[in-house]
């Protein structure tokens, strides 16, 4: 092969640093991002576009709440890390299950943090475009327990209305598979009570203000339009098998 000539040489190289220097077009919703933090906590990403349950939940509302809500929980906990790096190196659901052992100095601010966190990792989890419908034995469970899927709902958004100020409204399930409907206030995780949550819904005010304003219980209804159902399913086999953590 013969070489290169010295203006060959020098056009390349000057074709090299143009598409160097060409800014490349980024697609932030062509696939989730990754996982993020500096520290024994790290921020899941979605696996779902921001603007994915549009217009239910509006896209500003979905960055706002993953990006800069959680991983606040996130940033807060690994800098508690710091300072008690046990809190990092124990599985979540053991500093949650037992907030009693957790120093009194950063008690709180792990009961409030890591339970964001918690909640928010699950929250994701059980959200999805085209969720489909429950089926199965999660069907039959909400059938037995919770009498069928309409009054399922009608009592679960009652619920998550009651709620004053912030909080939670969550599906416990046990290890037998029986649910029930609970809710709990600020971050706090049914973890801390030996519980599992088999889904749930954020009725703290930054999950929907930006489009509902003061009308909760209009996103209480809509946001049955973002549920994932298989993925519910998968937690519901994972509660009964007994390895359900977050």
């Amino acid at each position: 092969m013969s070489s290169m000539s010295r203006r060959q040489l020098i056009s390349a190289a000057t074709g090299m640093a143009a598409a160097a220097a060409t800014p490349r077009l980024a697609f932030a919703q062509a696939a989730p991002a990754p996982a993020s933090g500096n520290g024994a906590f790290i921020l899941p990403p979605l696996t779902y576009p921001t603007n994915a349950f549009e217009p239910y939940i509006d896209q500003k509302t979905m960055e706002i709440h993953h990006g800069k809500h959680h991983s606040t929980y996130v940033a807060n906990m690994n800098t508690i890390a710091k300072d008690h790096p046990t809190l990092g190196e124990k599985p979540l659901v053991e500093v949650l299950g037992n907030l009693g052992s957790v120093p009194d100095s950063v008690r709180t601010a792990v009961r409030n943090n890591l339970g964001g966190h918690a909640n928010h990792t699950m929250f994701w989890q059980i959200m999805g475009p085209q969720g489909g419908k429950p089926d199965g034995e999660v069907l039959a469970a909400i059938d037995r327990d919770l009498g069928g899927m309409e009054k399922f709902q009608t009592d679960f958004n009652a619920a998550g209305g009651r709620v004053f100020g912030s909080g939670w409204v969550f599906v416990i399930v046990d290890k037998s598979g029986k649910l029930s409907i609970e809710t709990r206030p600020n971050q706090d995780n049914p973890i801390m009570d030996g519980k599992r949550a088999l889904m749930g819904n954020d009725v703290w005010e930054h999950a929907y203000y930006l489009t509902y304003q003061n009308r909760r219980p209009d996103y209480l209804k809509a946001w049955w339009n973002t549920v994932n159902w298989t993925k519910i399913a998968e937690r519901y086999a994972a509660a009964k098998a007994g390895t359900l953590a977050v």
